[in-house]
Formats: C-alpha cells, sequence, structure tokens
C-alpha cells in the first residue's frame, strides 16, 4: 500500500496478520490478496490519516517471551509521547541494545508503534536501520502524531 512514507506490505495467513513491513518507495504496489488484507489496508490508512485511529487486527503469536513483552510496553506508548530504549530496558530489567533488537524485529510497525522509541541523544535507529528511507518514515509517524 502507498503511505507518505513510503510502501508497506502485509502478510496474511491463517487468518491472521503475520507481518506489516516498510517497502521503499519505488516498490511496485499490489492489490490486496484477501479480505484481511483489505482490512489491514484500510486500518492502516486510517491511521496515516487520524493518529488516534485505534487498530482491530487480529496479529499473530510472534516473538519470544521477551520481545512479546517489549512490544507490549511499546504499544502502551500513548500517541504523542516516546520512551527511549534505556527507558523501556529498565523497566524490563534488560539491556537497551536487547529492546533495540526487539523495537527492530517488531513484526507490526505501527500497530506496535516502535517508531515511538527513540534513543536518549536523539531519534535512534528504525527497524534495524541508521539512516534512508526508515529514518524518514520514522520521523513522519512522529511528526504525525505530534512528538517531539
Amino acid at each position: 500500500m502507498p503511505t507518505p512514507f513510503g510502501r508497506m506490505g502485509i502478510v496474511t495467513a491463517a487468518e491472521c496478520v503475520q507481518e506489516i513491513v516498510f517497502l521503499p518507495p519505488d516498490h511496485p504496489l499490489v492489490a490486496a490478496e484477501n479480505s484481511l488484507s483489505e482490512k489491514t489496508v484500510i486500518q492502516l490508512a486510517r491511521y496515516l490519516n487520524d493518529p488516534d485511529a485505534p487498530f482491530a487486527l487480529p496479529l499473530a503469536a510472534r516473538g519470544s517471551f521477551f520481545r512479546q513483552r517489549i512490544w507490549a510496553t511499546i504499544s502502551a506508548i500513548p500517541r504523542g509521547e516516546t520512551r527511549t530504549y534505556g527507558d523501556l530496558a529498565k523497566a524490563a530489567q534488560s539491556a537497551a541494545r536487547a529492546v533495540g533488537q526487539a523495537c527492530g524485529d517488531n513484526p507490526f510497525p505501527l500497530v506496535v508503534p516502535c517508531h515511538r522509541v527513540v534513543a536518549a541523544t536523539g531519534i535512534g535507529g528504525f527497524a534495524h536501520d541508521r539512516g534512508g528511507f526508515l529514518i524518514d518514515a520514522k520521523r513522519w509517524l512522529l511528526r504525525h502524531e505530534s512528538a517531539p
């Protein structure tokens, strides 16, 4: 699907969203293959128009217990606010690097708003990247949500 910062891809199977991925801006558009993909596109588009639009999608169970805990903590960060990797690490009694890896491996970006997690000294990385269209996407998302 097209977005203001590039493209997003949606993978569905077994009545669940398996993954949402950031794709480069020049990636070809492909039509939704099933009703769940269509529903996901609609909900993502609503969020891109209104950052308060809720998500109600069946997400596949993914990741280790630790990663699920980090993703749940990320999901609780209110729109318009950010937390640092260190904040999340302290709450999880873990290391900031482990939190960063969990953020980068988030299979459901936007639904689990990992863009709200930043470095102590700046924007940090995004989806295991430190530049290019992914960081531009993170900046757009933070502006969209009016986060500093």
